[in-house]
Order: C-alpha cells, then structure tokens, then sequence
C-alpha cells in the first residue's frame, strides 16, 4: 500500500490485524533503510504481540516518491514534525507504540518530546542517535568510502528507486558541518511514555553516552537493553534477543488495556 502525504506518495506495508482491530506499532527505519531493509523482523514481532505493524518508507527511500535534494539539516525534525503526524492520521493509528531503529529511534524520540500524542504509550529505540559523537562522524565518512568502491551500493540498490540520491542525502546532512548542532535534549526532556533503549556496546556509529543522555534528560522510565556483540543493527545480528526484549515491552505497553492480549490469543486460536 501506498500513503498519500500533501502530494508525496509513502511506500508503506502492514503485517497483522488493522489498527481498528488491535493496536499498532509504526516502524520507523534507519537512515539507508526502507520497508524492505526491515526483512522479517515486523512479521515476527506481529506474531509475537498480536499488535499489527505498519512500516513506511520516508521520502527518497525505498519506493517512496522522490525527496528534495540537499537533504535539509534538520530533516528528522521536518519528518516527526510535518510527515509522521499525517502518517499516523492516515493509518487510522487508534494506540500503540512507536519503534525507530538509528535515524528513525531519533524521528520517533523527536516526534514523542515534541508533539503530545495520547495514542503513543511507548517508545521503542533501537540505536538511536540524540546528538553527533565524533565516532558517528567518523563511520559515516568510512560508509560513504564503502559505498563509492565496494558492492555496498548495489546491495542497497535492491532496496531503493534512486540509491544515489538517497545515500547522498542521508550522507550529506550528516556530514554538513551544521548538522554538529543536532540535539534532542530539549524533546527527550519531555517524553512522558515509557522508552525502550536497544543498544550495543560495539555499536561503531555510536558509544553508550546515548543511554547516558536518554537516562539523565528523560523524567519517563527508560529501560535500557544492552545485547552484546550486535553492531549497529541489533535486530539483524541479534535477532533472537532483539526480538525478545522488544516483545517483553511492547506487550507489557499495549496489554494493559487487554486488547493486544485479546487480538494475540485470537491470532494463536487460544
């Protein structure tokens, strides 16, 4: 299915019950990714919570309509502020949580400190960044090397319309030296659902200072999941633990009103 925003057609995808039968959880991916890039992990946390999942495509991603280049330095702002209100409106999102891995665990914390949204009881962030650490600095331009002299580009391309434009984008806001002010202090400071923190010690885009900040500037509980040797993206390396600790949470989120339990043991025959 395709979600039509002010004009920009979203590639999105649904796994399980509608938002009117059960409550949803809203993917939100990283910064290279896309609705496919996600492979089966939505699927298996559908089986795994009875909620439905809906992950979408930003603009200038996977099969979603183009976006405007430069990417603007403040485009994860741009997104939670302008896209995802719209997005959520469009899905018939009732409740549920939002779930962001890199880029989008920022779009998804942004989205929660800065709009009051009573439907979102939770957060999940997976890798998320809250500010540029110098090591972050430094594996995106050993990506981008990556990407300009190894198959990395035709690996992405399976998953993207125009890879070119996306990883330039994503790569050029990054390393604009204006992008250094980025700072999410102020939106997780005013979260008031409970947040789910996935985190890797060998994470090689960022250092655990991230779980420090989240702990230190935000008045909602964190609970904070480290798995180890999981790289950047904890749910393809370690999926099984990944996996586990987002279903524990989310189920202990949405089951509390009894209908995420109710569409669970419906979807199981129980």
């Amino acid at each position: 299915m395709n979600v039509d925003i002010d004009g920009v057609s979203l590639e999105g995808r649904w796994w399980g019950p509608p938002a009117a039968q059960a409550p949803t959880i809203v993917m939100l991916h990283e910064g290279l990714g896309s609705v496919s890039i996600w492979r089966d992990f939505p699927e298996r946390i559908a089986d795994a919570t009875g909620a439905g999942l809906f992950a979408y495509s930003r603009a200038g991603h996977g099969r979603s309509s183009p976006a405007p280049q430069p990417k603007p330095v403040d485009d994860m702002h741009r997104e939670a502020h302008h896209v995802l209100p719209k997005l959520l409106d469009a899905i018939g999102f009732r409740r549920g949580l939002l779930l962001g891995h890199s880029d989008g665990g920022s779009i998804a914390a942004i989205y929660a400190g800065s709009v009051q949204d009573h439907r979102v009881r939770g957060l999940v962030l997976i890798e998320p960044h809250f500010n540029v650490e110098d090591k972050n600095i430094a594996a995106i331009r050993e990506i981008t090397r990556t990407f300009r002299t190894t198959d990395l580009r035709d690996k992405l391309a399976r998953h993207h319309a125009d890879v070119d434009a996306m990883f330039d984008g994503w790569s050029g806001m990054w390393l604009d030296p204006r992008f250094r002010a980025f700072d999410l202090a102020g939106e997780l400071s005013h979260i008031r659902v409970p947040i789910l923190f996935v985190k890797s010690e060998d994470d090689p885009y960022s250092t655990m200072e991230q779980v420090r900040i989240a702990e230190t500037e935000c008045y909602c509980p964190v609970d904070a999941v480290l798995i180890p040797n999981a790289g950047h993206v904890p749910h393809r390396s370690q999926p099984e633990r990944t996996l586990a600790a987002v279903a524990e949470f989310a189920n202990r989120m949405l089951w509390d009103h009894g209908e995420a339990g109710m569409a669970s043991r419906a979807s199981r025959g129980g």
